[in-house]
């Protein structure tokens, strides 16, 4: 089958990740451009690719727009700030182009429901990046859930407890906006809010929150609480916070049930570190899932995967656009909960 043709909007922090996954499933698809408004970024990931694949020559763009007419992308990989999520995935979706979007799905409840609505219009797919769900500890953690090891579920928490100083946001003004970014809970902690969604398995029925700036001059907060109820009556606890002194201290997904404890931690939620069920058959072996090198983990190679077999498919991929949509709307319900001045 020919090759999918992808391109990537936005070449900054989280891009490399993009790139590395595009050469990874090279067998399946093939970059045929980089957009970004400050042309070096876009130049240094093109330069990232041809390491690969010298022989090949990926065009570099500052507009999207005039990127698409030019190339005819099959699907485009959204890596821009936050805020512009929304706006570029529905022109992309208009033109006819499937969309992988990075986390948060968009800003507003409004965006994400206007994306899925072009998505089954169109029949065009759309896919997000909450990358850790392909970690093998977490489908490991799924598959016990499924085979109802933890009996009644109680309650899960997700814990995300690092730093992030002010260095990290004044390199990037739109970081810690309301407009283009949100706050702890809408950037760091979004990830393992998915997580707890997906493994509780049941609708959120009650959202109560607190939050606070406290170190950070930002306009969102740099701490946040979420307490969740959800329809099966288990109990949802979110902890995050970009305070931590001196460094990251975990980011742990820990589930609890009537027969069952599991507690996921490491550096990208990659490594069991309580896995206790009354069936004592089940046995924890080491793998390389653990050797990451950062917050990212390397889920984004499946994950891409998964997105091109879902084109091919025609299918929903594993983290739709409806799936995506979940930990955004907990995240908007506790700051309408709980304002910040």
């Amino acid at each position: 089958m020919e090759k999918l043709k992808g391109v990537i909007i936005g070449c900054g922090r989280i891009s490399y990740r993009h790139v590395q996954a595009l050469i990874d499933n090279d067998s399946e698809t093939q970059l045929v451009g980089l957009c970004d408004v400050i042309e070096d970024r876009a130049i240094e990931k093109k330069n990232q690719y041809m390491e690969s694949f010298p022989e090949r020559y990926v065009p570099v763009f500052t507009d999207y727009k005039e990127m698409l007419k030019e190339v005819k992308p099959d699907f485009a990989m959204i890596c821009t700030e936050s805020g512009y999520h929304g706006d570029i995935a529905i022109h992309c979706l208009e033109e006819d182009v499937h969309v992988l979007i990075e986390k948060p799905m968009a800003m507003t409840l409004e965006e994400i429901d206007k994306i899925n609505e072009l998505s089954e219009e169109k029949n065009l797919k759309v896919g997000v990046c909450h990358q850790n769900r392909f970690n093998p500890p977490i489908q490991k953690l799924r598959k016990a859930i499924d085979e109802g090891k933890f009996g009644r579920l109680i309650n899960g928490t997700a814990r995300i407890l690092w730093t992030r100083d002010q260095n990290y946001y004044d390199l990037a003004p739109w970081r810690g906006t309301r407009k283009l970014d949100g706050g702890t809970l809408m950037n760091q902690c979004i990830h393992n809010i998915d997580l707890l969604l997906w493994m509780m398995g049941s609708d959120v029925v009650s959202v109560q929150s607190e939050r606070g700036t406290f170190l950070r001059d930002i306009e969102m907060e740099d701490f946040g609480a979420i307490l969740l109820r959800f329809a099966n009556g288990s109990i949802g606890i979110i902890e995050g916070s970009a305070c931590v002194y001196p460094k990251n201290l975990e980011e742990t997904l820990s589930i609890f049930g009537e027969t069952g404890t599991a507690v996921i931690g490491g550096l990208a939620v990659n490594e069991i570190k309580t896995w206790n069920f009354e069936d004592k058959t089940e046995v924890v072996e080491e793998d390389d899932s653990s050797k990451v090198k950062n917050v990212y983990g390397d889920g984004h190679t499946p994950l891409l995967k998964d997105f091109i077999d879902a084109i091919k498919e025609d299918r929903l991929p594993l983290i739709s656009g409806y799936e995506a949509r979940k930990p955004v709307e907990v995240i908007l319900k506790s700051y309408e909960q709980r304002k910040l001045p």
